[in-house]
């Protein structure tokens, strides 16, 4: 899992999250042959999305994923599309779940998500006060604390 940052015109950045979300009723469907197909369509949807997959589980109630994706994209979106397309289609290819999830609804309502990174807050307060101007150091204006 290295630090390979996301360059485009302008822009560099390297955003991370670890999203959670589970299936309705926690029922445990996730496993043999739907827990392969929806691994497999977790990673076809990220990567039609330009989203990195840095780490995954498939558990047999629920999916973690740690990401990597682009500053435009909002994670609430991609978590949407995510939970949309897999449910459609593990429905469709497996009519078994269908019984269980009447109504077409495979994913509990709502998911988890969590900012990752390689820096912490120290990190980042330590870089601000390297870079102080000596000058400004009673102006509040300059240096919010």
């Amino acid at each position: 899992m290295g630090n390979e940052q996301r360059r485009s015109g302008d822009t560099v950045s390297w955003l991370t999250a670890h999203m959670v979300w589970v299936t309705k009723y926690r029922y445990h469907v996730l496993t043999g042959d739907v827990q392969v197909r929806c691994r497999d369509l977790v990673k076809q949807i990220c990567d039609s999305e330009d989203v990195r997959i840095l780490k995954g589980v498939i558990s047999k109630d629920h999916v973690h994923i740690h990401i990597d994706y682009r500053p435009s994209q909002k994670v609430s979106d991609l978590v949407k599309r995510l939970k949309g397309r897999i449910s459609r289609r593990l429905q469709e290819e497996f009519p078994r779940l269908s019984k269980k999830y009447w109504g077409r609804h495979f994913w509990a309502i709502g998911y988890g998500v969590w900012s990752t990174g390689n820096i912490t807050d120290k990190m980042v307060e330590d870089y601000l006060e390297h870079h102080r101007n000596p000058s400004n150091m009673d102006d509040d204006k300059i240096i919010l604390e």
